[in-house]
């Protein structure tokens, strides 16, 4: 009983909300409340910044260097991605346990130790990955596409598990009468039914990764994240809007992108 109770306990969001309390009420003890909450000249710095927007720096010259810095950005998002997918969609397919049947033995152990290193490879930031793989291969287009790749695999790979798991069973149940095999289940089940779930998911996890590779430029590897941090050291807050402003339109750009492939696969 008292078991129970407290694996209830631990399954419920009271836990969550206990935690969340705990974590606001202890940053706000660790304020100190006594000195200036922001720094002297902070106000006219940020209207500086803000004001430096109207207009942004759109001369030829340095919208030569955005188109650059968003090109290799762009590179670094696209091939970090395609390393997470092809390693995340294998360890996605053994996290699921979509591959053994129920009553194999093993079938717990691989799960149980696929999703474990999945959630070992998202635990650390890209960014100390990167850190990391600039110490072990320098400042090489390689570090930033594995610092990408290997913690968006890991994250690929739990949430393509989760849609493997969750999907219908009655397609599944017919395909079972047939006599098809668990390798048929996959290909001609389970990944059709997800395959919306999964490239929508991909794409937003895309966007996210161009933002992550904009990041990484500032350990060094260029893009625009580089770019923006020479601007900012030279307190040329209108390049720095340029750039941001081409980051958001890139962003937005893979999310119409995202929902025009998502449109076509649910029609098709």
């Amino acid at each position: 009983m008292a078991r129970n109770r407290i694996s209830s306990f631990l399954e419920s969001p009271r836990l969550l909300s206990l935690l969340l309390v705990g974590a606001v009420i202890w940053s706000l003890t660790s304020i100190d409340w006594g000195g200036p909450l922001f720094h002297t000249g902070g106000g006219d710095s940020a209207l500086r910044f803000l004001l430096a927007l109207f207009p942004p720096d759109l001369s030829p010259g340095f919208l030569g260097i955005v188109v650059a810095a968003v090109w290799q950005t762009l590179a670094f998002a696209l091939a970090g991605m395609t390393v997470a997918v092809a390693l995340g969609l294998p360890l996605g397919i053994l996290a699921s346990g979509a591959m053994a049947s129920p009553e194999s033995r093993l079938r717990r152990p691989v799960v149980v130790g696929v999703r474990f290193l999945l959630g070992a490879m998202r635990s650390i930031h890209e960014l100390v990955w990167a850190v990391l793989f600039v110490a072990a291969v320098g400042l090489s287009p390689l570090a930033g596409i594995l610092a990408l790749g290997l913690p968006y695999a890991g994250i690929l790979g739990r949430i393509y598990a989760d849609f493997l798991v969750e999907a219908p069973e009655e397609p599944l149940l017919a395909l079972r009468s047939s006599g098809a095999s668990a390798w048929q289940l996959l290909i001609y089940g389970r990944l059709p039914m997800c395959l919306p779930d999964l490239v929508s998911y991909t794409f937003y996890r895309f966007e996210c990764s161009v933002r992550s590779a904009a990041i990484l430029s500032f350990v060094g590897i260029r893009g625009i994240g580089y770019e923006i941090q020479l601007s900012l050291g030279d307190l040329l807050f209108s390049q720095v809007w340029t750039l941001l402003l081409a980051l958001l339109a890139i962003v937005a750009l893979v999310d119409l992108w995202s929902g025009y492939v998502r449109r076509s696969l649910l029609t098709s």
